[in-house]
């Protein structure tokens, strides 16, 4: 960082001389203004660390749960630091915009806070300036800063802080590349920077990978994870129709505000629209949402302005609402770990509390996928790595794609950890590989997946077990004290019952299906420049997501197990073409994207769709080469060289608006390629459609 150079402010080993009654009158002043309560004390380890940062100049690894008050730490170590000439903080975290509640208490202090990340670049000289000035006290950046050069040249810092420091370890559940630069920035403070680690949950195995990562003279200061208060319930409800009826009729029920966590971006927005339908005040989000309007949210949330909020993990680590009346599950998550670090946000400050499980049967998937994803594979690694060294020029991440069958965030994934550990460097906006030395650390990826495996094995226990809840997820994270909570549904025998009605399930299942997917265009070819608007496709329609319920179910039944699709696909398919409104008006004749492994499945659902609507069917598309299936293409550039001149027009075709149907849609590649053929041949506008679209099982 550009103030962690050499020219820091070296503080004494120890201070001994410092009237420490005086300290701790003061610190204790601070709590007060900090949490603007005037009978508030010290909880245990909080003036221990203090002390130990501010007296003694110490490195503290701070393991306490959610709202413990890790924050009200490093805001009074700052403010007694400063007091005593000490340079400013700097604090990494990845939760910068979640800490702003934070950073108004902390004010009350007189803690000057600025931040350095993406979204503010145009401040960046001007807040460097106030550094350097000594008008900021506590400077926050996310740890992606630390890879920039320009962070490293410039003056002193008094208090380094860590937060979510389980994100160094690779063990952990929230394991970032960027945050292993760390452990270098470590190695350039003097002697006498203080260091505070700060996490919430860490097991045995994170605690001791961050202390061997940062340094055994880290202290521990370690508390209870137990919640006082949380009645933790699990149901297992395989049907997401069932799951959204449950819901729909419970969360009127429970006081307060709350969260209900899902595992995929889709599945929040689906949710969050049902329960709207319902007339519940309810919004999804995720990663996705516009910045503008998760921070509007948050506000909304923590003011007891919005019911419920749908989120995926992007509402995780910092944020910050004690009186968070209830989080349910929507899905389980793959880790105990993963699944307190949420639970355990709900009745902070709250005499009764609910955490609530439910288990879906798209679980499994959805974990599996997310183990799968966390590494890239190490012939991938070893390939990239080997292609840039190879080809002795910096290659962009396009350029990359075009070589190497990875998806583009999966590569960009893999290069920030092939950056960190030293294997490739950046030059502009391109990469090359270095002179140092690397090799695929394949033992420990593998350590780590079977770990997940573990992680994944408890969660399930947890989910059927007969042993205190609250007990078994503290057990797992190797919290001493997990005596039996009392109040669980294993421990107190209670049930939360509802009694659902069908007619409510099957109108969940109504909703499901009447959700649009809208088939959006491909409007460039990779690499080579915009597609004509003359030779486009136009926005389309999918009559459902794969794997998301609704008529998703039969679907996936017609494809894989009966070679045929159900006549109930067929009218569905039909009301839906009847209800759109088309571009350029209705479709007036219909084709089909044709198969070399499969050739009668859509031909036969496309003709009897076209009968349906009334339409001729032509079989106008032949395909002429055999291709890989795009599902195993990982990014546009491979998928769009998977199929360039693979098909062709055979016949003449109408002028007017035309409908090109097939089965799953996927990368859209082959639909825009077609598109493009029928165009040239003399169609008019070419509607996609399909009975499935396998987009949105993000985070």
């Amino acid at each position: 960082m550009w103030f962690l150079s050499q020219d820091l402010v070296t503080f004494p080993e120890k201070t001994s001389e410092v009237d420490l009654p005086q300290i701790e009158r003061t610190a204790l002043s601070l709590l007060r203004k900090l949490t603007d309560d005037a009978g508030a004390v010290f909880r245990p380890h909080q003036w221990e660390a203090i002390q130990a940062l501010v007296r003694d100049r110490r490195r503290v690894l701070l393991v306490q749960r959610t709202g413990w008050g890790k924050s009200a730490v490093y805001f009074i170590a700052t403010r007694l630091l400063r007091d005593e000439g000490a340079g400013p903080t700097m604090l990494v975290s990845p939760l910068l915009a979640l800490m702003r509640n934070q950073i108004e208490a902390a004010e009350r202090m007189g803690i000057r806070a600025a931040t350095i990340n993406s979204a503010n670049r145009d401040e960046w000289d001007q807040v460097e300036e106030d550094v350097k000035s000594g008008r900021v006290d506590l400077l926050l950046i996310s740890p992606e800063r630390l890879a920039n050069q320009k962070f490293r040249s410039g003056r002193h810092s008094g208090l380094l802080v860590v937060d979510e420091a389980h994100c160094i370890s690779d063990w952990g559940h929230d394991f970032r590349p960027d945050y292993r630069r760390i452990v270098r920035v470590l190695d350039l403070l003097p002697r006498g920077v203080p260091v505070l680690c700060c996490t919430a949950t860490a097991n045995d195995r994170v605690v001791e990978d961050v202390m061997d990562q940062l340094g055994s003279e880290l202290v521990p200061l370690r508390g209870s994870l137990g919640r006082e208060g949380l009645r933790l319930h699990v149901l297992a409800m395989p049907s997401q129709r069932e799951r959204m009826a449950w819901l729909a009729g419970v969360i009127p029920r429970l006081e307060g505000t709350g969260v209900v966590y899902c595992l995929t971006i889709r599945d929040t927005i689906q949710l969050a629209a049902w329960l709207q339908s319902r007339g519940i005040d309810a919004v999804a989000y995720s990663g996705n949402t516009d910045p503008d309007a998760r921070l509007a949210i948050e506000g909304e949330l923590l003011d007891n302005r919005r019911k419920v909020v749908v989120a995926t993990s992007a509402l995780g680590m910092g944020f910050d609402k004690p009186d968070l009346a209830f989080v349910i599950h929507y899905q389980s998550p793959g880790s105990p770990i993963t699944y307190y670090q949420q639970v355990a946000r709900a009745g902070r400050k709250l005499d009764r509390s609910w955490g609530i499980l439910l288990n879906g049967s798209e679980d499994r998937q959805i974990q599996d996928y997310f183990i799968a994803a966390a590494f890239p594979p190490p012939d991938l690694a070893t390939r990239v790595a080997a292609l840039l060294r190879d080809r002795a020029v910096p290659m962009s991440s396009t350029e990359l794609l075009g070589e190497i069958n990875v998806r583009p965030g999966q590569l960009s994934k893999l290069l920030k950890v092939l950056e960190v550990e030293g294997a490739v460097e950046r030059v502009g906006g391109r990469w090359r590989r270095t002179l140092r030395p690397w090799a695929y650390d394949r033992d420990r990826v593998e350590a780590v997946t079977a770990l997940r495996r573990v992680e994944q094995r408890q969660m399930q226990d947890y989910l059927s077990t007969d042993r205190c809840r609250m007990a078994l997820l503290r057990s797992y994270l190797d919290d001493a004290s997990s005596g039996p909570c009392g109040i669980c549904d294993v421990c107190s025998g209670d049930r939360i019952q509802l009694d659902l009605d069908p007619e409510e399930i099957e109108q969940a299942e109504r909703h499901v299906r009447a959700a649009e997917h809208p088939i959006e265009p491909r409007k460039r070819f990779p690499g080579s420049g915009n597609i004509k608007l003359d030779r486009r496709l136009e926005v389309g329609r999918a009559l459902s997501a794969w794997g998301g319920g609704g008529w998703s179910d039969l679907v996936r039944r017609g494809k894989q197990v009966d070679g045929c699709f159900d006549d109930r696909l067929v009218a569905a398919a039909a009301q839906l073409i009847r209800q759109t409104r088309w571009s350029d008006g209705p479709p007036e004749w219909v084709t089909f994207v044709p198969s070399l492994r499969s050739p009668d499945l859509v031909a036969h659902f496309a003709r009897r769709l076209a009968a349906s609507l009334g339409l001729a069917c032509e079989d106008v598309v032949a395909k002429v080469r055999e291709t890989r299936p795009q599902k195993s293409m990982q990014n546009s550039e491979q998928q769009y060289d998977n199929i360039r001149g693979a098909f062709t027009v055979r016949s003449q075709v109408h002028r007017g608006p035309m409908l090109l149907v097939d089965d799953i849609v996927d990368s859209r590649w082959t639909m825009t390629a077609i598109g493009w053929l029928l165009r040239e041949a003399g169609s008019g506008p070419v509607y996609p459609f399909a009975l499935a679209d396998t987009a949105g099982r993000s985070v």
